[in-house]
């Protein structure tokens, strides 16, 4: 699906025509430049690969610098493969926010904000025990039985555990588009998107 790499810079509102306050996140989407076409007969697909963001040289390797001055670009941070483009495109080519419109429903993926080491009742919801009954002692968000004693002995595949939380690739489908601000490069999206502010976002249409 055509889509652009955008950078999260944070959440607002805005009032709609009937007065409802509507929660938006904002995003700066593109501009986007094309770095490499991938087609079937050389790659075994056909893809569009954009850039976004610029970088320092210095901190850029080598084998990249080449790649970018290929496609006569300077160095980029963020390089990000998408398929099914409906234009016609060739290196170098820029792709800018006008690429959506008002009122459109788009996907967004992007990185969820790590949480570290996290317990039952936050990582998957878990009710904890309650009132302090039975004896209980600091055990009120505690996970309980496993299940497994003498069979099977151990502990069961996928069992809901404490653990590492978030810092995983998410898509959030279905978001409208509230507000294009072109001159700004500016995407308003209805709700929340995945990831931290400042950290790099896919939105495809």
């Amino acid at each position: 699906m055509p889509g652009l790499i955008g950078k999260k810079i944070g959440m607002t509102s805005v009032f709609s025509a009937d007065g409802k306050n509507i929660p938006c996140t904002v995003i700066e989407a593109g501009p986007c430049v094309v770095t490499q076409i991938k087609t079937k007969e050389v790659d075994g697909y056909e893809a569009v690969q954009l850039a976004f963001d610029d970088k320092k040289e210095k901190n850029t390797t080598k084998p990249m610098l080449g790649h970018f001055k290929k496609a006569g670009v300077s160095p980029k941070a963020k390089l990000v493969e998408l398929r099914d483009f409906e234009q016609d495109l060739k290196l170098g080519d820029v792709l800018t926010v006008d690429l959506f419109e008002e009122n459109i429903f788009v996907d967004v993926t992007g990185i969820s904000k790590g949480k570290g080491f996290q317990g039952v009742v936050k990582r998957h919801g878990f009710g904890g025990v309650g009132d302090q009954t039975h004896g209980q002692h600091n055990r009120l968000r505690a996970p309980g039985s496993l299940g497994g004693s003498s069979f099977p002995s151990r502990v069961f595949k996928g069992m809901r555990m404490a653990g590492r939380t978030g810092g995983k690739r998410v898509k959030i489908e279905n978001l409208r588009v509230v507000k294009v601000i072109p001159e700004n490069n500016l995407l308003m999206v209805k709700g929340s998107v995945p990831g931290p502010k400042g950290s790099y976002l896919i939105i495809e249409k």
